[in-house]
């Protein structure tokens, strides 16, 4: 059975701690392939000020494309309408039917599940693996899938701890401080070219 791994975000932008946590997932659940998913219109969040949906797929192009047994999907990107995790996990298990599916999610993410669009069969599609982060408690995670019956549908796995986020580089970026060290290369230089998130002020 081919293990696929789907790690989505809105990669805004994409972050060393993002790339971190996809090759440790790589290696510890054994997947044979990993597809990275670039939201395409958010449902939980405003938009206003982001990057159009094309230059976030090409900023995770810059980040991940050029990694071993990586696809980066535009699914969502290209698909009218919010980004719902259920719609494209429901793609991605019709084209791999035999395949074993699991969503790649930092704690953060994992503990607001309750609250995703039809969380049971995104749940029934997928088994979850989470990578837990200092300030969220695996035990609030768990919680979270036992509510929903699916606390057999949940794997913590270990990752050096990271603590860069896609908001912290915003901030950086917009306020003048330095950034460039925690984004891949490609995406440092496509945020300068593009003048993105205020790289020229």
């Amino acid at each position: 059975m081919t293990r696929i791994g789907v790690f989505g975000s809105s990669f805004n932008p994409p972050t060393i701690g993002h790339q971190i946590l996809l090759a440790e997932a790589q290696w510890r659940l054994s997947l044979d392939r990993t597809i990275v998913v670039p939201t395409g219109e958010a449902w939980h969040k405003s938009s206003a000020g982001s990057p159009p949906a094309g230059v976030r797929m090409a900023l995770a192009e810059a980040a991940f494309g050029g990694l071993e047994r990586v696809e980066v999907s535009a699914v969502e990107v290209d698909r009218e309408g919010p980004s719902y995790t259920c719609d494209t996990l429901e793609e991605i298990h019709t084209s791999n039917p035999d395949s074993q599916i699991t969503f790649l999610s930092g704690s953060d993410a994992a503990l607001g599940l309750w609250e995703w669009h039809r969380p049971d069969r995104v749940l029934e599609l997928a088994r979850f693996a989470v990578a837990p982060r200092s300030e969220v408690a695996r035990e609030a995670v768990a919680e979270v899938f036992e509510g929903l019956g699916a606390l057999d549908r949940l794997d913590f796995f270990e990752m050096p701890r990271v603590e860069v986020s896609s908001t912290l580089v915003r901030e950086r970026v917009a306020s003048g401080r330095p950034w460039k060290h925690l984004v891949p290369q490609g995406v440092a230089e496509m945020i300068d070219n593009g003048d993105l998130y205020g790289s020229k002020q």
